[in-house]
């Protein structure tokens, strides 16, 4: 008999993840894991963390599994906490679920489960994993899920095959409505629980007040751009190969105080992301402002109006060599190589068409279509038909 280890975060997802397993014949243990144990930044008195652990306890106990709680804080201390304010100290915005996929969940929580006797680690993902044998190779693929209102392969974007290997997502064939069904039917305590919110197990944390504890505020200037500025109007030079095409059209708008008119005062530049609409307090505009640009080093944030503003769309992305990673190795492109893929940059975005081009550096992403606020920091991913096959971060 296979043993898996579910990881029990407290809702609807693992709880059914963990009933299927038992029902398909596994010996299934339950695990909740615990990250974060500063309670001076959660939101409100009441503590998440507690009453998650409970909920995946009395689920534990009424599907009849062994229950644990690990305690990893701090590990996510150190790769998830450190690694986002060392981001957005550097201007960019990081993606804390798909660092915990592939550092805590895939990675730290997959050596306890091993350390245990197991087989696999099941997660309550919507997503989906395929196994084929290529050249007398064992590959395995990630696959999005059924539901395309919930389809999360996009988290799991930074696995490898080690890691997909020993992954089992029960239930990436049903959909969020059917899972609801199913625990409502097994009588388990989540199944009208709401989806969680805020950061990948941290509970309910304002992310604002969360950096500040170490990004001290810092005023400075809301600089608005205007929609017909000359900076978009540059003239396109005359390109003597495609790499130096994808470079100009990756390369970003440069905006000095100079381009615009300051309209307002931010708390620090570093608190804010491309294409944020919320925060800005700018009043008296026809249309919402949106920022287009920050700039951590002189701390000013460059913001537009309306969301069509030119400064939000690019088509180009670029990925650099240390930040690529293929889920499937044997596709990976070399040198001079390119790929028709369809591509996301955020999660629920749907998937848009476009050509990867492998060059010496790195990797060009070239969309078929402009993209709005393609964020430093983020990821982005690329699929061929429903398999996601690398991504890399944007740089």
């Amino acid at each position: 008999m296979k043993r898996v280890i579910v990881g029990l975060s407290g809702g609807v997802d693992s709880s059914v993840a963990a009933y299927l397993l038992k029902e398909q014949g596994y010996e299934v243990i339950g695990l909740f894991m615990k990250n974060w144990h500063d309670d001076s930044v959660t939101i409100s008195n009441e503590c998440p963390w507690l009453e998650d652990s409970n909920d995946a306890m009395i689920v534990a106990d009424k599907l009849g599994i062994p229950f644990q709680v690990v305690d990893l804080s701090e590990q996510y201390k150190e790769r998830i906490v450190d690694y986002m304010f060392n981001e957005y100290e550097k201007g960019r915005t990081p993606n804390p679920d798909v660092l915990c996929n592939r550092e805590i969940k895939f990675d730290v929580f997959l050596k306890i489960a091993e350390e245990l006797g197991a087989d696999y680690v099941a997660t309550g993902h919507y997503c989906k994993k395929g196994v084929e044998e290529i050249e007398g190779e064992t590959v395995y693929k990630l696959l999005a899920g059924e539901d395309n209102n919930k389809d999360q392969s996009y988290f799991l974007c930074q696995l490898s095959q080690e890691q997909l290997s020993k992954a089992l997502f029960p239930i990436g064939e049903l959909t969020k409505p059917e899972v609801r069904k199913i625990a409502a039917d097994q009588d388990l305590i989540t199944a009208e629980k709401k989806d969680s919110q805020g950061l990948c197990f941290i509970g309910k944390v304002r992310l604002p007040e969360f950096l500040q504890q170490k990004l001290q505020p810092k005023e400075g200037v809301i600089v608005k751009i205007p929609k017909n500025s000359e900076l978009f109007n540059r003239t396109i030079p005359k390109f003597e190969d495609k790499e130096a095409e994808l470079e100009f059209f990756a390369t970003k708008y440069k905006y000095t105080i100079k381009d615009g008119k300051i309209v307002g005062k931010h708390q620090g530049a570093h608190y804010f992301t491309k294409g944020q609409r919320k925060g800005l307090a700018v009043g008296g505009m026809k249309e919402p402002l949106y920022v287009i640009e920050t700039d951590v080093i002189e701390n000013v944030i460059y913001a537009g109006e309306g969301k069509e503003h030119s400064g939000l769309y690019r088509n180009v992305l670029f990925v650099t060599n240390e930040e690529l990673h293929w889920i499937r190795k044997d596709l990976a492109l070399k040198n001079g190589e390119t790929m028709e893929v369809k591509s996301r940059i955020r999660y629920r975005q749907k998937l848009e068409k476009a050509i990867l081009y492998k060059v010496e550096k790195g990797l060009y992403v070239q969309f078929k279509n402009p993209q709005s606020a393609i964020t430093e920091g983020q990821f982005v991913a690329w699929y061929i038909n429903n398999e996601l096959l690398g991504s890399g971060v944007i740089s």
